[in-house]
């Protein structure tokens, strides 16, 4: 029976992680890092990535070593009768083990990609539609937050712009718990509705759109913008919020000058408040500004590959006269798009992991 052993680029690359992990509990272990709480705590969160793959590919490795001398037992012209014997009781058990443990890395080694992160921050913005487009923004939004919910994650809104009609221009909100972002991380993209307007007196389909953003909300220790690396501008806030809004400086604006990226805010009447929350968007949209130059770097001789999050790709569409979801990324359809809108998103979440998984592993 021949059984399938882990590919030379993979034991390289294995064997690169493992000293990087040697590497790491070295400098964990040396007095001046031991003090620096934040330092430590970094590569503490590095070398716990590692931990579970480095532990996997060593008990491969064993069971790899037992295979091949069970082999060579079994092979030679003339072998020991007793080592004969066990070697041939041996061998089907070894050989399971072998493939079970491969299988078991290359899962490792693509889990390994993922992002440790906890938290994100979920941006959702009116697109073609006018006064639908903006309800269906507040739609989304609801059926996040009651998916949240379920998942007993923490929901925080950072900044929202109401519609008269009941709806939202635009939302920013932040989600944190175990496996939030990478929970999400598949949902950002165009988003189609398809349905009759509360507005429409003649009954006829609409067609209105949003995008979505999902993006990693990293620790301070993850990315360090120092603040010479941002402008910041202060100015009177604009719109309704009463007379110390429109007389005090309290909006804030943040430009990262190496990339461009621009956060405002005004929603609160502090200065304070707003500049913190501009910040934690920008740590956000920078971060996620880099990790995307990264994946695409990763992926570019991937096929199929489903989390780029580019806001400007149609990923799925919400057909409410069919009560019908449909995620073009994958060719799902799914017909009970109420109990979808509603938060129940595990089967359709589901199905994305389990299709980006599997292109990982075939291009490994």
């Amino acid at each position: 029976m021949a059984v399938e052993t882990l590919a030379e680029n993979l034991v390289s690359r294995l064997e690169a992680l493992t000293a990087r992990h040697g590497e790491l509990e070295s400098q964990m272990s040396q007095p001046e890092i031991a003090s620096d709480a934040a330092r430590l705590t970094e590569l503490a969160k590095e070398r716990g990535r590692l931990d579970k793959l480095v532990s996997i590919y060593r008990e491969y490795k064993q069971a790899h070593t037992q295979l091949e001398e069970a082999q060579q037992i079994t092979g030679s012209e003339q072998p020991d009768p007793d080592l004969l014997q066990l070697a041939l009781e041996e061998l089907p058990g070894l050989e399971a083990k072998v493939a079970d443990v491969v299988e078991r890395v290359k899962n490792s080694l693509v889990c390994n990609d993922d992002l440790d992160v906890d938290s994100c921050i979920v941006e959702i913005r009116a697109g073609t539609g006018g006064g639908e487009a903006a309800l269906f923004v507040r739609d989304l939004y609801q059926m996040y937050s009651r998916y949240a919910e379920s998942q007993s994650w923490k929901m925080e809104v950072i900044d929202l712009s109401p519609t008269d009609l009941g709806g939202l221009r635009e939302i920013i909100f932040s989600l944190t718990g175990r496996g939030a972002y990478n929970r999400l991380a598949y949902e950002g993209g165009g988003h189609r509705v398809q349905r009759v307007p509360v507005t429409e007196a003649q009954g006829r389909i609409h067609t209105s759109a949003a995008t979505v953003a999902v993006l990693p909300e990293p620790e301070k220790v993850q990315i360090d913008i120092k603040s010479d690396e941002v402008r910041e501008e202060v100015s009177r806030s604009s719109g309704p919020g009463g007379q110390n809004v429109n007389k005090v400086s309290s909006a804030v604006k943040l430009i990262h000058l190496a990339t461009g990226i621009t956060v405002s805010m005004q929603d609160e009447k502090s200065q304070h408040k707003n500049r913190a929350k501009a910040w934690r968007i920008l740590r956000s949209r920078v971060f996620d500004h880099y990790e995307s130059i990264r994946r695409a770097e990763r992926d570019s001789t991937r096929r199929n590959m489903i989390g780029s999050g580019d806001r400007s790709q149609r990923i799925r569409t919400y057909n409410f006269p069919q009560n019908r979801v449909t995620d073009h990324r994958i060719n799902l359809d799914l017909y009970y798009l109420d109990r979808i809108i509603a938060g129940e998103l595990d089967a359709l979440l589901d199905a994305l992991q389990a299709y980006d998984r599997q292109q990982r592993l075939e291009n490994l």
